[in-house]
């Protein structure tokens, strides 16, 4: 297994500092820790224990998310291959891939 890259996304942006996109870029190691490097007029670069980590600090309650990058390249769980890449890689890993936030229409 390698590691795996990734984008934060934010959809809104909470704390009026990062705005919205891709705000970050991350990769997860192997052992499971993270480093994040923060896009913008202040760039900084972070090592974290784990993705959950992250996501409890920034997530901002599902206003930002994950964005695999390397979905394609993930190793397959027998039976798996035919379900769509992003599903294969959460059985293949237990990793979430987070999803944006559900808006209420009228």
């Amino acid at each position: 297994m390698k590691p795996q890259t990734f984008e934060l996304v934010r959809y809104a942006d909470v704390s009026g500092v990062s705005g919205t996109g891709t705000v970050a870029e991350g990769c997860v190691f192997t052992d499971g820790s993270v480093a994040l490097r923060w896009h913008g007029q202040n760039p900084s670069t972070a090592v974290w224990p784990d993705l959950d980590s992250i996501l409890a600090v920034h997530g901002h309650c599902g206003a930002t998310v994950v964005r695999w990058l390397d979905v394609s390249e993930m190793e397959t769980v027998p039976g798996t291959d035919l379900l769509p890449g992003e599903v294969s890689h959460i059985l293949a890993t237990g990793r979430h891939t987070h999803h944006p936030p559900v808006v209420a229409t009228a």
